[in-house]
């Protein structure tokens, strides 16, 4: 019926959770410090239903106290799962006053979960005649599938949203009735509420005794038909199989009514949720929520085309009269926008472009009695080494500010530079600006060099809070109160249409780029006093902003590529990618998809049978990931030949096929991105081409390193590397005397170490100890495990806990410090670096023990790494200086870590090694001594 009315169940926590883990690698992290991971997934899944569906009726359900019944017949039912996340704790009352506010029922039902209540309200309303749709990713709710009841299981990882009737259902379990789900999960268990199942039977085994008897009480019933090991494991269990089925079977009949009037969608509390997302600082989905309630937002309804049965129930779930609100005739122009952000249209502002001739003299003696002015450059496209300069914004007063367009012709475009050259080159003007290092980059075409103190806005937000996300426009709506003008308001989305900056007339370009130099003046302002406040004022001034035009300069340098050398390489690559291919499918017995984890599951765990119990994603398919691999590799060459696979077809991917397309055709050369503002622990990341990540421990890997090569015929590359300076470091932190005194006294401190823990004289240590130190030693820094440990050595787990509690012993200061740091942490909420530099930890107080031990491991890591982070910073800042000022042809390149590379000019190179391995070896007094090592050749890999 094209009128049918269409209910959506929204299953809370499972979206809940899924929200919070989506972003677990980048969460969400607003200026108060809150983790909001979990409620913005959610509002995501929300919306996203909404926007798609446009339901008539809609409620979403939340589990409390879990299921009486299913603990009162299984006490370890759901007793393996993990405490909830403090971020997913904070979250539920913060979603369910939005829900509230939206006027969206939330059902609630003590010692009921939310699949009981789901299941009981879909089959209240398909008696009504609806069109029930359960929006969850879990698939037990398969067994409540009819024909007017679906799955809608939301989008995820770029994979758009399923819709499961009853065909899919069928093909996803092997069953013939969706009811027969209960007998599936009855025989082969769930992991993740800790249903045991049938001892031995997994997914392929249910779906044959589904097949073949229907149900589990019929297979008992047929025990005769078994054989072997299998007949007597389900014969031994038939007591358990039964437990499982019941606990497995969602409730139907549980103590909630379906009432539509109830579940009907109605204009929500328009100024309650704006309230809300204020607080949180949800900008994107407040916008999104003022589109969608009024009515701007048209986003197509939901299309499945897997089957002709999926296309049916794709336009059955689309069908019927969108009416967001009911029947109260309320109209969606009602809802806009209430909060009291300002724009650019609500703040009386003097914004002016400079015509040539008096009026730009008259602004430039302006320009030039000011101490400080913030300056943002327009220009032609994001690459700089390419743009070309539009216009140039200036603000030195809140409010006010000046836009000098640029003219298309570049000798017009230089003559007006050189009219600006006296400002920028000014040791007397403090500079502002937001990512200086881009306008920097951009007026170095232009020959002019960006001199006075500076003050980037991005950096310091960076510093004063390094979780949190660094661009104008969220620090802006943060921390002003005000949402600037989109870019795309001027030129358009991304794509073929998208404008120039040219094409903009003259006044949308003033007004655009003028509120941006005032905007970051103002949050300069802002920022001034919160440096001090978190004691990074030093940090910034003498570390981030003196590495800002250090790495402006090594980005406008480049790096020489031997492309003809990586064209070769891709095809050794190729040859040996298909001499693994060849081996892993004659181990397989067959030829498979091996980039695909569910066939190499298949192969691996289902087929092969490598391991008893394989672990499961939580799709329910077998985890093939690194870790899971890594730990088999050892027995099954297959894996090994598996990971060798992995690991070329992402170097050729990468690395050698992708560097070539990234030389940059004006120079020849090719230009990495540094970014100051992304990892927390100060270090540097390296971006388009990522070259921080190019492996090194394999011979493939080490290759790639011989494409880069010095300038010419006149130059070598030159690498100096911090040896081991994350463990001088903790020796140092930790007052560690034995291995101060190893460091100081030249001592092999792996060799030493293995002297210590093994006792055995210096001299009898043997290759293999010494291999089991050196792991111990970088591993203690990453809070290895025995089980780690165990993974990296031939040693047992037992034998690497011994290795571990002996090494603890050895160095008993090395134990006190990790607990001083984390004690430190628990009290203030960060820890920090020798130059202050701190990391927030939000959740070393946290109630989930696998959290809270992250944040612990993190407490001891950080303050190495950032320390190893701060230190080479330093070294970079004082090499640059130099060669500056005794004017060197030879110029820094990268920074790869601990390591720095030269394009060392040969007849200064003896002069340059000396300069760098003094400046790095003295860049940072600790009690140990630091020490560098130095490499020169025709590649990097030589240098290395």
């Amino acid at each position: 019926m094209a009128d049918q009315k269409r209910l959506f169940l929204l299953d809370a926590y499972a979206l809940i959770f899924r929200g919070y883990y989506a972003l677990i690698k980048n969460p969400r992290i607003n200026s108060k410090g809150m983790d909001t991971s979990a409620i913005m997934g959610f509002m995501n899944s929300l919306f996203d239903v909404i926007k798609r569906e446009k339901p008539d009726h809609l409620a979403v359900c939340f589990d409390k106290g879990g299921s009486t019944e299913r603990t009162e017949l299984f006490e370890d039912y759901k007793a393996n799962r993990d405490e909830t996340p403090d971020a997913i704790k904070i979250a539920v009352p913060y979603i369910q006053d939005i829900l509230k506010a939206m006027h969206i029922p939330s059902v609630v039902l003590e010692g009921w979960e939310a699949d009981d209540i789901i299941g009981t309200l879909a089959k209240q309303a398909e008696k009504e005649d609806y069109k029930v749709f359960m929006v969850t990713p879990d698939k037990d709710f398969g067994q409540l599938v009819s024909e007017n009841i679906f799955m809608y299981r939301p989008a995820r990882m770029g994979n758009g949203i399923e819709i499961w009737g009853i065909p899919e259902v069928q093909k996803r379990f092997g069953v013939e009735r969706p009811e027969q789900v209960i007998d599936y999960l009855g025989m082969m268990g769930d992991a993740s509420d800790n249903i045991p199942g049938l001892p031995g039977v997994g997914d392929k085994t249910a779906k044959k005794f589904i097949a073949e008897f229907g149900s589990i009480e019929n297979l008992f019933a047929n025990t005769d038909k078994l054989k072997g090991a299998l007949k007597e494991k389900v014969e031994a269990n038939k007591e358990l199989g039964l437990l499982s089925k019941k606990l497995a079977t969602i409730c139907i009949d549980c103590d909630v009514k379906f009432d539509a009037k109830d579940y009907e969608m109605s204009v929500p509390d328009n100024e309650k949720v704006q309230e809300i997302f204020e607080e949180l600082e949800f900008r994107r989905l407040k916008d999104q929520f003022i589109k969608i309630f009024s009515g701007e937002e048209d986003t197509p309804q939901t299309q499945v085309t897997s089957t002709p049965t999926a296309k049916k129930q794709a336009q059955a779930a689309g069908g019927g009269q969108f009416s967001l609100f009911g029947n109260d005739g309320a109209s969606p122009a009602t809802i806009k926008d209430v909060s009291s952000r300002q724009t650019i249209k609500d703040v009386p502002h003097v914004y002016q472009s400079i015509a040539p001739g008096m009026a730009m003299k008259l602004f430039l003696q302006n320009l030039m009695k000011q101490s400080s002015v913030c300056f943002d450059t327009e220009t032609t496209g994001i690459n700089p080494l390419t743009a070309e300069l539009v216009g140039i914004a200036f603000s030195w007063e809140p409010t006010k500010g000046f836009y000098v367009p640029f003219p298309e012709d570049k000798i017009e475009a230089q003559e007006l530079i050189e009219q600006l050259r006296p400002f920028f080159e000014s040791e007397a003007i403090e500079k502002i600006g937001q990512n200086l290092k881009y306008d920097i980059k951009v007026l170095d075409k232009y020959k002019v060099k960006v001199k006075g103190k500076f003050f980037d806005t991005m950096l310091a937000h960076y510093l004063i809070n390094p979780d949190m996300r660094h661009n104008m426009d969220v620090l802006s709506e943060t921390y002003l109160n005000y949402t600037p003008v989109s870019i795309t308001e001027l030129i358009g989305k991304k794509g073929k249409n998208q404008l120039n900056m040219r094409d903009v007339p003259l006044e949308q370009q003033t007004e655009y780029a003028v509120e941006d130099a005032d905007i970051t003046f103002q949050l300069a302002q802002h920022f001034r006093p919160e440096l001090a406040e978190a004691k990074t004022e030093d940090l910034f001034n003498d570390i981030e902003i003196p590495l800002l035009h250090v790495l402006a300069d090594m980005e406008l340098e480049g790096i020489n590529l031997n492309e003809e050398f990586l064209k070769s390489l891709s095809t050794d690559l190729d040859s040996d990618i298909k001499n693994l291919e060849q081996k892993i499918y004659a181990d397989a017995g067959e030829e498979f998809n091996i980039g695909s984890p569910k066939q190499l599951g298949e192969i691996l765990f289902n087929k092969m049978k490598l391991v008893d119990k394989p672990k499961k994603t939580k799709t329910g398919q077998y985890s093939t990931a690194e870790d899971v691999l890594s730990y088999l590799a050892k027995d099954h060459e297959i894996i090994r030949n598996v990971l060798e696979y992995r690991g070329l077809s992402k170097l050729k991917s990468t690395y050698v096929d992708a560097l070539p397309e990234q030389v940059e055709p004006s120079t020849g050369r090719v230009h990495t991105d540094y970014m100051q503002t992304v990892a927390a622990t100060g270090r540097l990341s390296s971006n388009n081409p990522n070259l921080q990540n190019i492996p090194i421990r394999t011979e493939r890997g080490r290759q790639v390193r011989k494409a880069f090569i010095p300038r010419d015929e006149n130059y070598v590359l030159l690498a100096a590397d911090y040896s081991q300076i994350e463990l001088r470091i903790i020796a140092a932190l930790s007052e560690e005397t034995t291995m101060i005194e190893a460091f100081k006294n030249g001592k092999d401190i792996h060799a030493s170490t293995a002297s210590k823990v093994f006792n055995v004289p210096l001299e009898e240590v043997t290759r293999e100890q010494r291999g089991n130190a050196k792991t111990v030693n970088f591993g203690i820094i990453y809070g290895v495990s025995a089980f780690g440990l165990s993974n990296q050595t031939d040693l047992s787990r037992s034998e690497a806990k011994e290795l571990i509690e002996t090494y603890y012993k050895t160095y008993p200061k090395l134990r006190n410090y990790m607990g001083e740091q984390i004690d430190f942490a628990r009290d203030h909420g960060y820890v920090q670096t020798v130059l202050g530099r701190r990391r927030y930890l939000k959740d070393i107080n946290g109630s989930n023990q696998v959290v809270r031990a992250a944040a612990e491991r993190n407490a001891v890591n950080a303050p190495i790494q950032g320390s190893a982070a701060d230190i080479i910073k330093l070294a970079m800042i004082n090499i640059h200086k130099n060669l500056s000022e005794e004017n060197y042809k030879s110029k820094m390149l990268l920074q790869v870590h601990d390591e720095l590379v030269f394009d060392a000019y040969k007849p200064e190179l003896e002069k340059l090694k000396a300069m760098v391995k003094s400046e790095m070896e003295n860049a940072y007094k600790l009690s140990v001594p630091l020490d560098v090592e130095l490499g020169e050749g025709n590649d990097w890999l030589e240098a290395h």
